[in-house]
């Protein structure tokens, strides 16, 4: 008896342990802070930290406690602005700062199940890991964040497919398929197949950012394109959904009939040809997952030994049928460059073997991209690269001087040497660059050889003084320079800047727009297809609703149209006519696109009510500008902006508003973080970081592709005379110091200063050569 109440005591005392421990992590509770609720967005964070930022700066408010206060503020605004930290508080009740976090952690995990050994819990009895170690151990390594998955998964997957899935807590379907999961991840992972785990509880803005609302939910991401997994969760079923991510084309299926074709491709494409030899019917994974790797630079075939007329094809390359095998053609179709044969081959030795070769003997420069990869800048005396360049005319068949230059470039090939050629009738600034007397080489090949000193397109080089026929006497001519400048780099004596070279193998206009309009209607018709219709009913009967009325308007409209010609048609006018037996010239003269329609600029605010109209439903090609102006500032800004926009008015493609900075301070500034190195942002703790002047600024906005352009006012004359020692501040600072001295001798005219330049930057606008600023999605204007 005195053992059971013994027993029951210390129980007592291990609750009222954890009861303490639970007491004293409330002293500090970053969320009371700021006075948000724990499922607020960062952006409510953002709002509130900068509310209470300006209200207890210590500069601002004279009580005693608000130097600590302010401190609060800045520690809790830490801990939730960031992701990882916020969801280890989350769960802890700390931010993870301290050295001995972990080891915190894993005692407060002991004690937890002690605690429930004494009140014997048993996990059995559930049938539920409550043992977060044995859940986590298997996704622990392959955990998402938001920075990471935007930085790195989204890039990388233009590289591989990534294969992701979403979880949480509490979640019985997410134990039940974790076998599955578990033996699928380590098959493709091994294939090179990118794997991710999204905790939804921990990463709340990932999953909403991914289009995940229920848990479990498996997707896969592929070109920056994101597909949901909606079949039963089984490892034949995850295998072809990765397979069906990966496009159709990737690699073509080679027979005796058309592997002279495939291997003569490298001609048009200009890379080189890699043909795999197995005898699966169908195409490995492994082997497109490579392919969709290098697609960039190799061409890939695939045959099948088991198909009859093969044999034609493995006796002429002495192919073992028995065992996988990869052969690499470059510019001799009849003679393999390179071969790999093995079983069971790995996805590393591959991509080792293919990266060896992955350019062409003398590959022709084709993109500036090109150029800069097998033409790298100088780095040091011992890194130095040098580049023979065949300058020839482009031909149907393969010329003499160009087989002897690639005869030549075979017998010398080294790490220091880099042979190419360029067709001069497609890149003839280039050519005309390198070659001293157009006359003499008209129509005819020549040999320089370059080496790049800078990214800016500055070389060094050295042309042949006689054109290139590949004779003997050429090929000891060109042998006697390499050697030469092996020991005198100095021999390249001429210089010059080359120019860009122009993307020979880019589709045209119309093909890339046929892509992009075929992209998005396969999206749009697999979001139907997949969605639920409970869920879609209130987007339909928007969209019906809208048509009614658009349906309605339009008969009305056309009716009252009709009816007005008819009262407004002039009888003396019709008359007058008749009687000269004239009539005028039907056709009119169109106006120019550059010419006003109107004799006025409409310029509307930018509010909550037409934010969604103006911004971020505008339609595909349309921008909106919009001027930042103050209420002090607003009536001269805004006959500024609009005599410097009027010449563009005649755009049906630009909109004009403007935003006032007393109301919507916080979403420009927002914006412009995306901007920093043209519009840096003030240190938070600078006491004017809150009084930033951004009257004058002006943001083209594109909705439809969610960028922005940025104009930044420029200093008047007056200002800077009137500012005198205050006009040499540093220019992230803001003017409050300067402000009480220079605005009494100030006018309107110092203000409309601001937008002297607006309109040649308009003109880069419309070339589209200003940089653009790129985000995510468009903020709320609250």
């Amino acid at each position: 008896m005195e053992v059971k109440k013994l027993s029951i005591s210390w129980q007592f005392l291990i609750v009222l342990v954890l009861i303490l421990q639970i007491l004293s992590a409330l002293d500090f509770d970053p969320y009371r802070v700021l006075g948000v609720s724990r499922t607020a967005s960062q952006a409510d964070i953002k709002k509130a930290y900068k509310k209470l930022a300006r209200e207890w700066h210590p500069d601002k408010n004279k009580d005693p406690g608000a130097e600590d206060k302010f401190i609060q503020i800045s520690k809790a605004y830490e801990i939730l602005s960031n992701e990882e930290k916020r969801s280890h508080y989350d769960h802890y009740g700390d931010a993870g700062e301290s050295q001995g976090y972990q080891k915190q952690q894993q005692q407060r995990e002991h004690r937890f199940r002690h605690f429930h050994e004494n009140f014997y819990f048993d996990e059995s009895f559930f049938q539920f890991p409550f043992n977060s170690e044995r859940r986590d151990s298997i996704d622990e390594k392959y955990l998402l964040h938001f920075s990471h998955y935007v930085n790195e998964v989204v890039p990388d997957s233009f590289k591989k497919p990534y294969l992701i899935k979403i979880t949480s807590d509490w979640c019985f379907s997410c134990i039940h398929i974790e076998p599955v999961w578990k033996e699928v991840v380590q098959e493709l992972e091994g294939l090179g197949v990118g794997i991710g785990v999204v905790h939804a509880g921990y990463e709340r803005r990932l999953a909403h950012h991914l289009g995940a609302h229920s848990t479990p939910s498996i997707l896969g991401i592929i070109n920056g394109k994101i597909s949901f997994f909606h079949n039963a969760v089984v490892s034949e079923n995850l295998r072809q959904f990765v397979e069906s991510l990966l496009p159709g084309n990737l690699v073509e299926k080679v027979t005796s009939k058309n592997y002279v074709r495939f291997l003569s491709g490298w001609q048009q494409e200009n890379k080189p040809c890699v043909l795999l030899f197995d005898q699966m019917p169908t195409i490995p994974l492994l082997y497109k997952l490579t392919a969709f790797a290098h697609k960039d630079y190799l061409s890939f075939g695939y045959v099948y030994v088991g198909l009859r007329g093969a044999e034609e094809m493995t006796r002429q390359y002495s192919v073992n049928v028995y065992t996988p095998t990869i052969l690499i053609f470059k510019e001799h179709i009849h003679k393999p460059a390179d071969v790999i044969q093995a079983r069971g081959m790995k996805r590393q030795v591959i991509d080792d073997f293919i990266t060896q070769n992955k350019y062409l003997l003398a590959a022709r420069l084709t993109s500036q991209k090109l150029f800069h990869e097998l033409c790298p800048v100088k780095r040091s005396h011992r890194q130095r690269k040098y580049c023979v360049v065949l300058l020839t005319v482009e031909a149907t068949k393969l010329s003499k001087p160009f087989e002897a230059f690639l005869s030549f470039a075979l017998a010398n090939t080294q790490d220091t040497v880099r042979f190419v050629h360029v067709y001069s009738n497609r890149q003839q600034e280039f050519a005309s660059t390198l070659l001293p007397d157009s006359d003499t080489f008209q129509g005819k090949s020549a040999v320089s050889i370059l080496e790049r000193r800078n990214t800016a397109g500055r070389v060094v080089y050295k042309t042949l003084e006689d054109p290139w026929t590949g004779s003997e006497s050429d090929k000891f001519i060109l042998l006697g320079y390499l050697d030469q400048l092996r020991k005198d780099p100095a021999l390249l004596s001429s210089e010059a800047v080359l120019p860009d070279l122009t993307d020979e193998l880019a589709p045209i206009f119309l093909l890339r727009w046929l892509y992009s309009a075929s992209d998005y209607i396969s999206d749009s018709w697999d979001s139907v297809f997949h969605n639920n219709w409970r869920e879609m009913m209130p987007l339909l009967s928007l969209v019906f609703s809208a048509l009614f009325i658009l349906f309605g308007t339009v008969i009305v409209q056309a009716f009252s149209d009709s009816n007005e010609e008819r009262e407004s048609s002039p009888p003396d006018k019709e008359e007058a006519r008749e009687k000269t037996g004239k009539t005028e010239p039907s056709f009119t003269k169109e106006p120019s696109s550059k010419i006003p329609k109107k004799g006025f600029v409409e310029v509307t605010e930018l509010t909550d009510l037409t934010y969604t109209s103006n911004l971020v439903r505008l339609r595909p090609g349309h921008m909106n500008v919009v001027l930042i102006l103050s209420n002090s500032t607003k009536t001269s800004l805004l006959q500024k902006f609009a005599l410097e926009v009027y010449s563009f008015t005649g755009s049906s493609c630009l909109h004009f508003s403007f935003l006032s900075l007393d109301k919507h301070r916080e979403w420009l500034e927002y914006l412009l973080e995306f901007a920093q190195d043209a519009a840096p942002i003030p240190n938070q703790y600078d006491k004017h970081f809150m009084e930033r002047d951004y009257t004058g600024y002006v943001l083209a906005l594109n909705g439809h592709k969610k960028y922005f352009c940025l104009f930044k006012p420029q200093k008047a004359v007056e200002e800077e005379e009137a500012m005198g020692p205050c006009s040499d501040f540093d220019s992230s600072l803001h003017l409050g110091e300067c402000r009480g001295k220079s605005s009494s001798g100030l006018g309107p005219r110092p203000i409309k200063g601001k937008l002297s330049k607006l309109s040649l930057w308009m003109e880069r606008l419309l070339e589209g050569s200003l940089q653009r600023f790129y985000i995510p999605s468009w903020p709320d204007l609250d």
